[in-house]
């Protein structure tokens, strides 16, 4: 039985205290956090507490929170023969070298607290000081997920900055192409069936493979037929910008 608390209660937080809970190798001794009002959603199953040195005795205290806090929430910690990890994508595991035994347990997803996610399915980012706490993250990491890889911090930055073009660009996208069909009265959902399965052919091909649209074959009368249509001067740059980068990446000249 792997004994974990949990400190933070926000999206990661939450999605993690499912996940553990769903597995009988997995007590969760007690959920940390600020906000008195969002501990309300734990407390039917666990301990909770406010107070982050008021913590009780777990083998992994793990560090869910807002990069900004966690260096400053580390300091506080005293449990100085647990080990202690955080969930950060783009925080050095330095941060917590305060701490004899540290670590990062990183499961790279996006989530949101009303949206369920099929944790089995998570990769799971694992880095620490010693072999026996990596050992530990494994294990821990095994029992809720099917992927776990050992990670870097240098590694681990490209893998969050590249997260966040795959995911958080591409999300503003769709938000561009949601304000444009409003904008002409069509409904967004007629183009879900596309974006499926435009996110379907990178498990079959590369994204460079998978590439198509106006700029790729370089068809210069529809991308001039575009940016007349575009309005909106931010749009009609990203537009240019992104037409360019394809361009180049596929050699095109318009």
């Amino acid at each position: 039985m792997i004994k974990v608390s949990i400190l933070g209660t926000g999206n990661v937080a939450t999605h993690l205290f499912k996940a553990f809970s769903s597995s009988e190798e997995i007590e969760i001794i007690q959920v940390v956090g600020r906000n008195t009002k969002a501990l309300l959603a734990f407390g039917h199953n666990t301990n909770t507490t406010s107070n982050f040195t008021d913590l009780k005795v777990s083998d992994i205290y793990i560090i869910a929170l807002s990069d900004n806090s966690i260096k400053t929430v580390s300091e506080q910690l005293t449990k100085n023969n647990a080990l202690i990890v955080h969930t950060s994508g783009s925080t050095p595991m330095a941060e917590l070298s305060k701490h004899k035994r540290h670590g990062v347990f990183y499961p790279l997803q996006t989530f949101s607290k009303t949206t369920e996610v099929d944790f089995k399915k998570v990769p799971i980012c694992l880095e620490a000081k010693k072999k026996e706490d990596m050992a530990l993250l494994k294990k821990l990491a095994n029992l809720v997920s099917n992927y776990s890889y050992e990670i870097d911090t240098e590694q681990r930055k490209s893998l969050h900055l590249s997260a966040v073009f795959v995911n958080n660009f591409t999300n503003h996208l769709y938000q561009m192409g949601s304000d444009l069909c409003k904008e002409h009265n069509v409904p967004f959902k007629i183009l879900s069936p596309l974006i499926q399965e435009t996110a379907r052919k990178i498990e079959t091909l590369s994204p460079f493979d998978a590439q198509t649209g106006p700029a790729r074959r370089g068809d210069s009368k529809t991308i001039t037929n575009h940016l007349e249509q575009l309005k909106n001067p931010e749009f009609k740059a990203i537009y240019k910008l992104l037409s360019k980068s394809i361009q180049t990446t596929y050699g095109k000249k318009l």
